[in-house]
């Protein structure tokens, strides 16, 4: 998720007659079809896993698709001895250097518009919280301060503070790509084009990444109360911090965290191919399905109530009463994507409130004053 201060894996087929190391599955790089996509090997290793490739030739990884029941351990645990999230260890004046370690595109051919999963190799020295943000410094002079270098993007991390890799030594973004086009001529203007996205996107392995941060405190994870509720709301690249939070809930094993509550993800694209993670999320879905609901919202192929396109308002409108409740209940609800988002998820709110013959804006108040509201759009 990109923001202007304003924020993916191709796949490994196990082998299972091969050995594990530290408790992972050991993985043969090997092209493998995805929903009908095809998908080529990973672009980049960190250090360690180009090594252990160079003496057995298997890539040791665990991509976005490859999801198992049984949980990852993680490393190192001193991670969960910070009592306060970190904030702006780096600053834009003296940006950290970070190395891309992969990019991948993560959807399929008919989406309208690519986004990519890209991760990068901090070495342990940029450690964040769940939900919270990178600020990346594209390479280059800034054309509205000559002399300068660009401005900061912001872009939610899309990991837990174990990275991909669950060593403490990556960190992940959801990136779509942003491009303009000629509204007269219809043909793509380069010129006009996102600087960092389109700079992120095109990163190989190796390339070196000034970052700042980590910054933000409204998305964060409460962790007080692991039988909690959280709620989760997001429009395309949105989805970043709340595949954080689901991999930290269902996929790694945190000593000091051992979720049982419910967690449920509403997720808005265009259509299947636009979804993101959707094979993690699915997974997760079939293996804690007393903790995990998952509802997609593809506008440009299923229809709302009315016969209109489906969002992800409508998906909610659905589930209001439902919904409703579980906040009565104290659950935590969070809303994360293009700004454009929330007029239409308020309006349904408020509507819904007043059909319960509740004052929506009172009620918005109280749920803000018990810290259950987190907005983060851009």
């Amino acid at each position: 998720m990109a923001q202007s201060v304003l924020s993916q894996v191709s796949l490994t087929g196990p082998t299972g007659s091969e050995s594990s190391i530290r408790g992972l599955p050991v993985f043969k790089a090997q092209n493998i079809s995805f929903r009908d996509k095809s998908w080529a090997p990973l672009l980049g290793l960190d250090s360690k896993t180009r090594n252990m490739r160079s003496r057995n030739q298997n890539i040791l990884c665990m991509s976005v698709q490859q999801v198992s029941v049984r949980k990852i351990a993680v490393s190192p645990l001193e991670l969960e001895d910070a009592k306060e999230p970190p904030l702006n260890i780096y600053k834009p004046k003296g940006p950290y250097t970070a190395t891309i370690a992969s990019v991948e595109r993560l959807v399929g051919p008919k989406a309208p518009g690519e986004v990519c999963h890209v991760v990068i190799d901090h070495g342990g020295n940029l450690p964040y919280w769940e939900g919270q943000s990178y600020g990346v410094i594209p390479p280059g002079e800034n054309p509205k301060k000559p002399g300068s270098p660009h401005n900061v993007r912001l872009y939610s991390i899309a990991s837990t503070r174990y990275g991909d890799s669950f060593d403490g030594r990556t960190a992940s973004l959801c990136v779509r790509r942003a491009v303009f086009y000629d509204p007269e001529t219809g043909k793509e203007d380069p010129s006009k084009s996102g600087i960092c996205s389109n700079y992120l996107c095109d990163a190989k392995p190796g390339d070196k990444v000034q970052i700042t941060g980590p910054s933000g405190k409204i998305m964060l994870l409460p962790e007080d109360d692991p039988n909690a509720t959280h709620i989760m709301i997001a429009t395309g690249t949105g989805v970043a911090p709340f595949r954080g939070y689901l991999r930290r809930m269902f996929m790694e094993s945190v000593p000091t965290f051992k979720f049982n509550g419910l967690a449920w993800l509403f997720l808005g694209v265009a259509n299947t191919d636009s979804l993101l993670y959707d094979d993690e999320f699915s997974s997760y879905l079939k293996d804690y399905p007393d903790n995990f609901r998952y509802d997609r919202a593809l506008s440009r192929e299923h229809r709302n109530k009315k016969g209109g396109k489906m969002y992800v308002q409508d998906k909610i409108e659905e589930y209001s009463n439902e919904i409703f409740q579980l906040l009565d209940n104290g659950a935590h609800i969070y809303f994360c994507g293009l700004k454009g988002m929330m007029p239409g998820i308020q309006e349904t709110l408020k509507r819904v409130a007043e059909e319960r013959g509740e004052n929506w804006e009172e009620k918005l108040s109280q749920l803000k004053k018990n810290k259950q509201w987190h907005v983060e759009v851009y």
